[in-house]
């Protein structure tokens, strides 16, 4: 059921006053559209230089334009932060910085350093669950990419709790929040200073399936989450369908405004995707992936106080209706790993499965997030002769045919484009290495531009208002990540540890020209370690997570165009 609030007495919801001062986080900043983009000039060379596979040291002698490297955990999945010069990555703890926790224990960790130079000036640790694998698969440690406001820093940890810290750590001589630390860690200044935490196993009776991943959204006072809540290890069933997937916590005192458990029982594997802000038409919006394959949007700054209920605005199916759901990645129907993009006065979300599924075929969606209601492409029905009965959401196959079910157009449809493929070399069809695969990862958009990358290695160049294709490109490799687009470049790190520099183009220029709208990299760059989470750019430096290792590149002083 849809609510407008112009529909709820101005007694059952709360309108939050969102002061105009440092402290507010603004709706159209990358962090909150989670659009990759950035104004800083990036570099178009460099050399890594070795690293030792044996010590972990980086040898500076043998490097060209990178201004320091730093030692991360043994796998990193997060992307860096880099706020009031600190640099924030989520990883684990096989770099072994506290002695209380040598690196042979296996935690999830958040670590802080300074931008300048790369010293390490705090970390976070949180032990592994005591229930293993299910809920938090090992040596994965913290995947949550953290959100910086002022002085202030959250996250969600490997132990499915959000997490408020103090980005000074112990460095002020001061314990702050309601969470004190021992005297011993809270008199090592490399040791994080808690704030709070929201533990959402124990409050919500959440179950996150393998790790809890969201990186959390931000709008006023409030902190939008994804849960994580999933399957259990038979992959059939959800053992807490009644626990909420999306929450909003207030954000200085992490105390539950509302909670939203609409994927209930249909949630398909687990839920990975992180909240996206936006305002649309002079509504503010925060926009859900669900576990279910389904986009929702809530208003981010009114909700149902009595009820703890937000209000919702949309909902959007992402599958086709006759998509099935098949365990291991045998069928059509997909989930949302990636996090929606807000570009403008459109969302654009695409679909994928885990990884382990393989590269099955996907999709990109556009959509109009200033309609109302159900805004799916189409809608299912069980036909009876001349009568149609509406169906409800369904966990494996929203409509099966040989039941006599049918999806039909709905016109109250959000979609104002979807790409799934082109036939890029002409030939008539759409072959496999034209489509558009599964992915985690989300698009980045500038200049009418929009690049969108898949499990297969492709990269697809679309136009951002039709969603007709430019040109595709294949690295060879999968990619995890959202490109980075900074000073007309487009960056991308692939599992093979490349970095692709592509020039931001819609005809491909200053690239290799392969056949018909098909271009390879003119620049790569091997980092020799995976590359999981999204290069970002600040203050004119390229900020690089090659697995075990954060390289912080420079901008030479003369530098040319790829």
């Amino acid at each position: 059921m849809f609510s407008s609030i112009r529909r709820n007495s101005p007694s059952q919801l709360l309108l939050l006053v969102i002061c105009a001062h440092a402290t507010f986080c603004s709706a159209h900043d990358p962090a909150q559209t989670r659009n990759n983009t950035s104004d800083s000039r990036g570099p178009s060379e460099w050399a890594p230089g070795k690293v030792s596979s044996r010590t972990g040291e980086w040898d500076r002698h043998s490097s060209r334009n990178v201004k320091w490297v730093a030692r991360l955990g043994s796998q990193t999945w997060s992307s860096p932060v880099v706020a009031e010069g600190r640099v924030y990555i989520g990883t684990n703890n096989g770099g072994g910085h506290l002695e209380r926790y040598p690196r042979n224990v296996d935690l999830g960790c958040l670590l802080c350093f300074n931008s300048a130079d790369g010293r390490l000036l705090w970390q976070y640790s949180a032990e592994k669950l005591a229930s293993g694998r299910v809920n938090d698969w090992p040596m994965f440690g913290i995947r949550s990419t953290p959100l910086v406001i002022n002085d202030r820093l959250w996250f969600v940890d490997n132990q499915c709790r959000v997490v408020c810290l103090d980005t000074q750590g112990f460095t002020d001589g001061e314990d702050d929040g309601p969470v004190k630390a021992s005297p011993e860690i809270a008199a090592d200044s490399r040791e994080a200073d808690v704030v709070w935490q929201f533990d959402m196993m124990k409050v919500l009776n959440v179950y996150p399936h393998n790790w809890s991943t969201c990186s959390p959204a931000s709008f006023g006072d409030l902190l939008f989450v994804t849960t994580g809540n999933g399957v259990d290890e038979s992959h059939i069933q959800v053992p807490s369908p009644d626990a909420p997937s999306f929450i909003a916590i207030n954000r200085r005192t992490g105390s539950l405004a509302w909670s939203d458990s609409s994927p209930g029982e249909n949630i398909l594997h687990g839920q990975w995707s992180s909240p996206a802000v936006g305002v649309f038409d002079g509504v503010p919006q925060v926009i859900f992936g669900g576990g279910d394959g389904w986009v929702y949007s809530f208003r981010a700054d009114r909700w149902d106080i009595a009820e703890r209920r937000p209000v919702l605005l949309w909902k959007f199916d992402a599958n086709p209706k006759t998509s099935r759901w098949i365990i291991n990645g045998r069928g059509t129907r997909n989930n949302i790993l990636a996090s929606p993009v807000i570009h403008g006065q459109q969302v654009f979300v695409a679909v994928g499965q885990n990884a382990e599924h393989g590269d099955g075929d996907g999709g990109l969606w556009c959509i109009d997030p200033t309609r109302h209601g159900d805004i799916s492409s189409e809608l299912a029905f069980r036909v009876d002769g001349d009568k149609q009965t509406a169906l409800p959401p369904r966990r494996l196959q929203a409509v099966n045919t040989d039941a006599g079910e049918v999806a039909t157009s709905n016109p109250n449809s959000g979609v104002v484009w979807h790409y799934t493929g082109a036939d890029a070399n002409g030939d008539g069809k759409v072959d496999d290495d034209e489509k558009m695969h599964r992915t985690t990862s989300r698009p980045t958009i500038a200049n009418g531009l929009l690049f969108a990358p898949d499990y297969y290695g492709l990269v697809h160049c679309l136009d951002v208002q039709t969603g007709r294709l430019h040109w595709t490109c294949d690295l060879f490799a999968c990619t995890y990540a959202a490109p980075l687009i900074a000073d007309s470049r487009v960056y991308l790190g692939d599992e093979d540890g490349d970095v692709a520099i592509l020039k931001l183009s819609a005809d491909g220029s200053e690239s290799t020209q392969v056949d018909k709208n098909i271009v390879a990299p003119r620049v790569e760059i091997s980092m020799d370690r995976c590359i999981y989470g999204d290069i970002v750019a600040a203050d004119d430096v390229l900020y690089v997570v090659a697995n075990t290792h954060l390289f912080a590149i420079s901008q030479p002083a003369k530098d040319s165009d790829p």
